[in-house]
């Protein structure tokens, strides 16, 4: 694993959105900011799952939510934990911190789905979409089908079951573990050990039991095509060329549906490009908000 640059300072600030405390980081740029990102975490992930990538955009200012029931940041009350609900966050922080309509948007993973439904749903609220690890087709029709069933199953059972034992099930080391080799894809050793380490740090930090198997419900259910059409804003849809939950034609359909997209695929890596892959990813971002003219 090559050396990443320094970890950024995050200023920490508290927002009410429908009953959770939802706990926000923003990054300073290094310099003159070039401009702001939004940066919105994917399933069971929280703002440390985008440190490598904050770092290798340092001439931005980057806003990372942890989603409500995720990381440092309280369940909603009053909703479900969907895509839905989540995108109604992104609005809330539009307007407690002033966020221009300049900034650029971003997502991975689940947080693409999350990401693509608020720019749906709010044209002229951002300038550019940056979408990594989009999810293209439902986890329920693709290649994955049996092990998301089966995956669903696992929540389902972590929810219902008493809550000691349910909390352990959900929680289980082993089970973590084999998230990471199963989605891993690095053949260096330190790479790998790092995402086992990430995933063992923070992939337990959800908040309920309920909350998380609600996201899990629309994570395999919610995709990104069921917003491309309406988003007309300049895209990027960077996906990795192993991404078992994303094949590469189904990545190129994705793409066809919205107005103005370019994709670029990453050779060699699978569905954790922010860990695996984090410069390369920045390098296409930054080339894409060059060359579309989004370096005021």
């Amino acid at each position: 694993m090559s050396a990443a640059p320094a970890p950024r300072t995050p200023l920490r600030t508290h927002h009410s959105h429908r009953g959770s405390d939802l706990v926000v980081r923003t990054y300073p740029a290094q310099g003159p900011s070039r401009g702001i990102i939004l940066a919105i975490h994917g399933f069971r992930g929280d703002h440390h799952g985008l440190d490598l990538l904050v770092r290798h955009l340092p001439g931005y200012t980057l806003v990372v939510p942890d989603l409500p029931g995720f990381g440092d940041s309280t369940a909603f009350t009053t909703s479900a934990h969907d895509a839905a609900a989540y995108a109604t966050v992104i609005d809330t922080l539009r307007s407690d911190l002033g966020l221009p309509a300049s900034t650029i948007l971003l997502g991975h993973s689940f947080g693409s789905i999350v990401a693509s439904r608020a720019a749906a749903e709010h044209p002229g609220a951002f300038a550019r979409l940056v979408l990594v690890n989009p999810i293209c087709e439902p986890a329920l029709e693709g290649g994955q089908a049996l092990f998301s069933r089966l995956a669903a199953g696992y929540y389902a059972a972590g929810r219902m079951l008493p809550e000691r034992w349910g909390l352990a099930v959900l929680r289980s080391r082993l089970v973590v573990d084999a998230m990471s080799a199963l989605m891993g894809t690095s053949s260096d050793p330190a790479t790998r050990a790092y995402v086992v380490d990430q995933h063992r740090r923070y992939f337990s930090r959800f908040a309920t039991r309920e909350s998380l198997q609600e996201a899990f419900a629309s994570s395999i259910r919610d995709t990104v095509r069921d917003f491309a059409a309406q988003i007309r804003m300049p895209t990027l849809l960077i996906v990795g060329e192993l991404d078992d939950l994303g094949s590469v034609p189904g990545q190129y359909s994705l793409a066809a549906q919205f107005p103005h997209a370019r994709l670029e695929v990453i050779a060699g890596v699978g569905h954790l490009i922010h860990y695996e892959r984090p410069a390369t990813a920045a390098r296409h971002i930054l080339d894409f908000l060059s060359t579309s003219g989004q370096n005021s």
